[in-house]
């Protein structure tokens, strides 16, 4: 038992709308782990166009997508590109519509709004139609409700929902987090995970540790 590819695009035969995104994103400022997947009835080929907005090389922000996450339909990461300057009387943005308008434009009004990296950690479910805003960290673990808007990191083996999203729940007590953390399975290799998915899948950390 070895796994399925991760650098396979499609990999559920008869199942187009399901695609490992390591081999479907390119884009050299978005960065996805292995066998992390994105569902979309429409298929997941476009997962950069559709759910990563307002990401423009220029800035320098990056998403950072690990390993083993779960990616519903139409969730949605909102990058730095999005941000206006707010330090003024109005947030609207005429220096982008040139013509002079651009004259006299402070950037530092606007680089003091970008939030940095989108970093989404390891084995993390994304439910259908949630948003995550720029600069926002989810944990290893953590559960994002559908619908929820993430405007605030996200604690590791957290469950988040709402707008804006809340921690409505800790997935196990703080002790078996940090030894979950501790173990870090996604890290390990592929056979190891194969050889202990019941440990993985499984709710007892003694036995998870036990293969580590």
């Amino acid at each position: 038992m070895t796994g399925p590819n991760p650098n396979i695009k499609h990999p559920i035969a008869m199942h187009p709308r399901v695609g490992f995104l390591k081999g479907l994103v390119t884009a050299p400022n978005i960065e996805i782990g292995d066998f992390t997947y994105y569902d979309d009835p429409d298929g997941p080929d476009k997962f950069a166009e559709k759910c990563v907005l307002h990401h423009y090389p220029f800035i320098g922000d990056r998403l950072i997508i690990g390993k083993f996450c779960a990616i519903a339909e139409g969730a949605r990461f909102i990058m730095n590109g999005a941000n206006h300057a707010m330090s003024g009387f109005s947030t609207y943005p005429f220096n982008i519509f040139g013509h002079g308008w651009e004259e006299g434009f402070d950037q530092e009004t606007w680089s003091k709004e970008i939030r940095g990296d989108t970093i989404v950690g390891n084995d993390v479910w994304i439910g259908m139609d949630a948003v995550i805003m720029p600069g926002v960290k989810i944990g290893h673990g953590a559960i994002v409700a559908a619908k929820s808007v993430v405007t605030h990191d996200v604690p590791p083996y957290s469950i988040v929902a709402g707008n804006a999203a809340k921690v409505v729940k800790m997935r196990f007590d703080e002790f078996t987090v940090r030894r979950l953390l501790k173990a870090a399975w996604w890290d390990w290799p592929v056979d190891k995970i194969s050889r202990n998915l019941n440990a993985i899948r499984g709710a007892d950390i003694s036995k998870l540790e036990a293969a580590v």
